[in-house]
Parts: C-alpha cells; sequence; structure tokens
C-alpha cells in the first residue's frame, strides 16, 4: 500500500474556502485527498498544524525539517515515509506519479473547446 501524507502550515481551515480570498490550490488538494479517500491500494492523510500538532512532533523527519529550516518549510509531501516534495503543495502530475491514480484538472478540461465540453 502506498501512503501519502501531507503535512501543512497553519491555517484555520484545509480547505481553502475560508478568508477574503479563495485558495485554489487547496481546493485541488482537498479535492484530491477526498477523493485518494475511496482508493483503497493508498493510505492518504493530511495533518494540519494548528489542529493536528502532534503528528508534525511525532514524525521525526517532519520535526528535523522543521528545527533546520522552520515553517517555510511547509508543506512538505511524504510518500512512504520519505519526503518527496516540500515548501510547496504537489501538484496533479506528481500526485498521479505518487499514487498511480489519475486526477483530471476540470479547469483544463473546460477550457479546451472554449467551455463547451465538446473535448
Amino acid at each position: 500500500m502506498t501512503k501519502l501524507e501531507l503535512f501543512e502550515p497553519a491555517m484555520c481551515c484545509s480547505t481553502g474556502v475560508c478568508g477574503p480570498s479563495v485558495d485554489e490550490n487547496l481546493l485541488m488538494i482537498t479535492s484530491v485527498f477526498e477523493g485518494l479517500a475511496n482508493v483503497s491500494s493508498v493510505d492518504a492523510s493530511r495533518h494540519n498544524l494548528t489542529s493536528d500538532p502532534d503528528s508534525f512532533v511525532n514524525n521525526e523527519k517532519i520535526l528535523t525539517l522543521m528545527k533546520e529550516k522552520g515553517k517555510d518549510t511547509l508543506p512538505v509531501t511524504l510518500l512512504n515515509g520519505e519526503v518527496v516534495k516540500s515548501g510547496e503543495y504537489p501538484t496533479l502530475e506528481e500526485i498521479t506519479d505518487y499514487t498511480g491514480v489519475v486526477f483530471v484538472d476540470q479547469q483544463q478540461e473546460s477550457s479546451c473547446c472554449g467551455g463547451s465540453g465538446c473535448c
């Protein structure tokens, strides 16, 4: 089983819809992790520094990274316990590489024919 973990900076919510503007990247990550929850071959989890600080303290790699580089190293993506990305969220392509699960960017899909959906 593939284990994918995302350690995120402190924020009030993980969806990206709180505050004055919507964070499209967080919306995408939320959708992807919701989708991965239904994939039996992938164990995917997100850890937020605000709501789940124990996961940061209890993970030696994350704790070491944060001690060395500070909170700017977040978000950090672990694949089977190894750091594969830090400082920014993984892309859809990277998540596909990590898990073997293919995700489609609906925004790109809808724009291929001017939004008509004919593609």
